[in-house]
């Protein structure tokens, strides 16, 4: 995995072209462009507050700032696997002809969904201010946190970009199940919502752990618990070496397949 590592850096250039190439083309040809990394999690936000504040009820003080916080730290992972499962396909033409470390495709995915979770950062704190929410220590957290999901996300991306050169269908499922891990995830509800009976299914989910890290920080101003947040961060790097593995096995053959 170091090895592969070092070569991804050797490629660097390449990666930040693939990254800028895909800001680029993402909103290309659409009236509001760019604005469209702003705009998606405003509009989901309007939504949800709607539905879940003012229909399902649920009582929350400055539930749009904690709804906000969930939302643009889920479309991360959501935007990243989404998107990076057809990565390799997209790029066929680049895979066929050129040698280069093909995990640079999923990874430059990644770095474009966090590129826009940091513009969406721009609202989040104006939002907080106007919501007199208070941020503190906890914050010098923030890299840490974004790290761990960082090594966790592109882990995710690197297996399912690969597999879906072989299982097309992939790429439809995937929707389902990212719909699924959603609602598995505490961004509409909290913790303490979750009954008992059925806590032990979310905590099972290593994005419930990272979200709720984003809110402590963002949200309660304090410092997140460090038990399973060290453990999301040991299962991160385990997943990380399997997903190299599985994308080294597979991209032997991604030129024959695509």
């Amino acid at each position: 995995m170091f090895k592969k590592i070092r070569e991804i850096y050797q490629y660097r250039q390449m990666l930040e072209s693939l990254v800028l190439t895909d800001l680029r083309t993402r909103y290309k040809g659409s009236f509001f462009g760019f604005l469209w990394t702003l705009l998606n999690p405003l509009l989901m936000l309007l939504v949800y507050s709607i539905v879940f504040k003012f229909i399902v009820r649920i009582d929350m003080d400055n539930y749009t700032s904690y709804l906000f916080i969930g939302l643009i730290s889920w479309f991360l992972i959501n935007q990243a696997v989404l998107s990076g499962t057809g990565v390799v396909i997209r790029n066929a033409g680049l895979v066929k002809k050129i040698y280069f470390p093909k995990e640079i495709l999923p990874l430059s995915v990644v770095i474009g969904g966090v590129i826009n979770y940091f513009f969406s950062l721009l609202i989040l704190f104006p939002i907080l201010f106007f919501n007199k929410i208070q941020l503190g220590l906890p914050l010098l957290l923030f890299p840490i946190i974004l790290l761990v999901y960082f090594l966790f996300t592109f882990a995710i991306t690197l297996i399912v970009s690969s597999l879906n050169v072989y299982f097309r269908d992939l790429e439809h499922i995937l929707g389902i199940i990212m719909m699924v891990w959603f609602y598995l995830t505490p961004i509409v509800f909290t913790s303490s919502m979750i009954p008992k009976e059925i806590k032990y299914i979310f905590d099972y989910n290593p994005v419930k752990v990272i979200i709720e890290g984003f809110h402590d920080i963002f949200f309660y101003n304090k410092f997140p618990d460090a038990g399973p947040l060290i453990t999301v961060a040991i299962v991160a790097l385990l997943m990380l070496y399997f997903g190299f593995f599985i994308f080294k096995k597979l991209s032997r053959n991604f030129a024959e397949e695509i």
